[in-house]
């Protein structure tokens, strides 16, 4: 399918102020990118770099004042889910390279404290896809999905305790428990098309059968649609701006997307 995505964000900043932006999808192995557009107004010069884990980064500094981002994608994806019950797991020694540094635990997925716990919810499944998706479901069930209530990424033991999340927190802790059963998973951050309240949106991946499989516990079962523009290990790798010096007011935030073929 085709679709259309846009982000517009405003910002008032008291002075000059340094950001990093991650706005910009890359086409991949299941994502192509046909048409872009990106405006920042007031026209500043701005710089582009890759970062450690692929991703599309923008570097500028904002000048004092209302300072506004606009873009704009037009992305082919898959028409399907593309799930994969039964997908093996893969053998440590046989990973990828950089696929390895999705085994260990990071500042928001202590996967160290989550492997009795993730052996018990994956207990009886075959190894591979089959562990994650039990996992998925645990979270599903067990972890209430609350859009739009905190702009503070927190922990997995956070979430565990909690009981409750947005998008990214129930991600953090699929991420954890895939980790503590010594599969790859990593942060996905991007677009949904048809996700309610229509909003930025993260999922994580786990690396199963040779590749990277999307799961997402907000949703009712896996659903195609999705749009990444960065992966990381957790939040801290793929926030979407971050911003230098004195707090900045985002005075909006707007997402859309929409289906175009």
């Amino acid at each position: 399918m085709w679709l259309h995505t846009r982000c517009d964000l405003t910002f008032d900043f008291a002075v000059p102020t340094p950001l990093i932006l991650m706005l910009r999808p890359r086409s991949q192995a299941h994502q192509w990118v046909a048409r872009e557009t990106y405006e920042l107004s007031p026209g500043v010069h701005a710089f582009e770099f890759t970062d450690t884990y692929g991703n599309r980064c923008q570097r500028l500094t904002a000048p004092p004042g209302a300072f506004a981002i606009a873009t704009t994608a037009d992305v082919r994806v898959a028409d399907t889910a593309g799930a994969a019950p039964g997908a093996p797991f893969v053998d440590i020694e046989t990973l990828p390279d950089d696929v390895l540094i999705h085994l260990l635990p990071s500042r928001f997925c202590e996967s160290d404290r989550f492997g009795r716990m993730a052996a018990e919810i994956a207990a009886g499944c075959a190894l591979g896809y089959d562990q994650v998706a039990a996992i998925t479901a645990w979270i599903r069930a067990g972890v209430r999905y609350e859009p739009g209530t905190s702009d503070v990424p927190i922990t997995a033991i956070d979430v565990n305790q909690r009981r409750a999340g947005v998008c990214r927190d129930l991600s953090h802790l699929g991420i954890a428990l895939c980790r503590g059963l010594s599969i790859p998973a990593r942060l996905g951050v991007g677009y949904l098309h048809g996700l309610v309240p229509m909003d930025m949106h993260a999922w994580f991946e786990a690396y199963v059968g040779g590749r990277w499989h999307v799961f997402d516990a907000t949703q009712a079962g896996p659903v195609a649609g999705y749009v990444a523009v960065g992966y990381g290990r957790d939040a801290a790798d793929v926030a979407i701006f971050n911003q230098f010096g004195p707090p900045a007011n985002t005075t909006t935030q707007e997402v859309a997307v929409s289906r175009i073929d």
